[in-house]
């Protein structure tokens, strides 16, 4: 009895699950309407007294140009979010694809995209994108598609292993055996069993790309628009650090939530499909 309790215990995903799932919400819902709502223009000069603490007027105060600091916080988010968000779509179409062909069709077709992946596993990711940030422009196509490629690898061999892991299955042999076609089988059989670990380290990929985007800042190679990374780096100064904090505190505090909740979600679906990860 109590075995059964403590599975249906562990089934459930839990009411911080639920507070990560609604700040993502209110946070995309935010940015996605920012326009709509009355919040100050992230671009303009003097909005407030220069390097003004949080206020009434402004929330989050304001930095050494006078800009709302709330203001460029919740439109850098677009930009994070955008980034980090194309990024794990792309891994998962390409990466995903390419993991579930190899896994179904193993031979020299698993050892060429295998292969593949482990190039990219190899090489610096942090190089990688030095490398095609500096040689392209710095636009928010370019930053995402960077951190696009990286990311297919990981997922990539995660749909790999989650196919071979039920290519081999008795609903997979049932359908082999009534004639389905291979695209059939793909599609209908392992596409929804491999989707659900792929979702769950989609979250988390997400975050470590919104934390790769703010890297990337700090080395002068990320977006031209303004992010959590770009409005970091306005406020890394040892003067704004010791005097002026709030300017770089608080959008730490909004991607250190976000990617939290990010982390803690993915975690939390992972353990409720129970998702087990195998390597070959």
């Amino acid at each position: 009895m109590n075995v059964v309790l403590d599975e249906a215990e562990a089934k459930k995903l839990g009411c911080i699950f639920w507070l990560a799932v609604g700040w993502l919400g209110v946070l995309v819902a935010t940015t996605s309407f920012a326009p709509l709502l009355p919040i100050e223009d992230p671009s303009a000069i003097a909005t407030g007294p220069a390097r003004s603490g949080p206020s009434l007027d402004n929330w989050f105060g304001t930095d050494a140009l006078g800009r709302d600091v709330f203001a460029r916080t919740v439109y850098g988010a677009r930009v994070s979010l955008v980034v980090g968000f194309v990024a794990i779509a792309f891994g998962m179409v390409v990466g995903g694809t390419l993991g579930i062909i190899a896994g179904y069709f193993k031979g020299s077709i698993d050892l060429i995209v295998n292969f593949a992946f482990f190039a990219l596993l190899s090489f610096p990711g942090l190089v990688l994108a030095l490398l095609i940030t500096s040689t392209f422009d710095r636009s928010l196509r370019t930053v995402s598609l960077t951190l696009a490629v990286l990311a297919v690898a990981p997922i990539g061999r995660l749909a790999r292993a989650t196919t071979l892991l039920y290519g081999e299955r008795e609903f997979v042999q049932a359908a082999r055996v009534l004639g389905a076609r291979h695209f059939r089988i793909i599609t209908r059989e392992l596409l929804p069993v491999v989707m659900i670990p792929m979702a769950a380290l989609a979250l988390l990929g997400m975050g470590v790309a919104i934390v790769a985007e703010g890297g990337l800042a700090f080395l002068q190679l990320s977006v031209e628009e303004i992010s959590w990374g770009v409005i970091i780096n306005d406020g890394r100064g040892i003067r704004d650090l010791q005097e002026n904090p709030h300017v770089a505190l608080m959008p730490i505090a909004a991607m250190f939530i976000t990617i939290l909740s990010l982390n803690f979600a993915g975690d939390r679906l992972r353990d409720y499909f129970d998702v087990r990860e195998t390597a070959f």
